[in-house]
């Protein structure tokens, strides 16, 4: 479909997405995602320091001319009223993959990482040489900056993006309607697994599909808008 023609896209069609076991490693938690059965993710879950480490140096290289798309999302135990103010409790990063995967995805459970935070997500972050994607992004990295002082240095805005980059969108639109429009899917966003306990240490297979697929399509919806010319 053309881009002029993607914001007004009325026919879209359901996505069906699993998840299963990639290997049986209790330090490491390695997941199978496939978006519409013929995309893969690669998901990482973890709160150990060293498999971050690992993570981050198995992604292609970059450089200022030619930086690494990188979605970006977190997520945190809902906030049930004003004295409640929960930290941010896991950050999703997904992108691109080396050798033959489609996409990889890390779901770095940070309220349960033994401090220090590891240098090379704080480098990765504040790397001129990676762009970070997101809806409502100013407010994740903001997040993170107060609860970990971790620095997310080039952020995009994925709502802001939709607007430059194709005609008929409107502000504020969320992922879920930036699917429909960017991607042509009809993503669910079951309530029941948004406002779950994300503080939990051990988290259940839908909670760690909604995580990754929230930035897997950060990842690829910020592809498709930053290859659109601005209309």
């Amino acid at each position: 479909m053309a881009a002029a023609e993607a914001a007004t896209a009325t026919v879209v069609e359901p996505v069906t997405i699993t998840i299963a076991d990639a290997i049986s490693n209790p330090d490491q938690n390695l997941f199978d995602v496939h978006f519409n059965r013929n995309h893969h993710i690669q998901t990482t879950v973890t709160s150990d320091p060293s498999v971050v480490a690992s993570w981050l140096s198995s992604l292609p290289s970059s450089t200022t001319t030619s930086p690494l798309i990188v979605g970006l999302d977190i997520e945190w135990r809902p906030n049930f009223g004003r004295a409640y103010d929960n930290p941010v409790a896991t950050l999703q990063l997904c992108t691109s993959a080396n050798q033959s995967l489609s996409s990889t995805c890390l779901i770095f459970q940070i309220l349960y990482c033994p401090p220090p935070i590891p240098k090379p997500l704080s480098d990765f972050l504040s790397s001129d040489n990676n762009v970070f994607l997101g809806v409502g992004i100013g407010s994740d990295v903001e997040q993170l900056l107060v609860d970990y002082d971790l620095n997310v240095k080039n952020t995009v805005d994925l709502g802001k993006l939709a607007v430059e980059k194709l005609p008929g969108v409107r502000k504020g639109m969320g992922l879920k309607e930036l699917a429909r429009i960017v991607m042509e899917v009809e993503v669910q966003k079951p309530k029941r697994v948004t406002l779950s306990r994300w503080d939990t240490e051990w988290l259940s297979y839908p909670q760690i599909q909604y995580a990754c697929i929230d930035a897997y399509l950060s990842f690829e919806i910020g592809k498709k808008l930053l290859a659109v010319n601005s209309s």
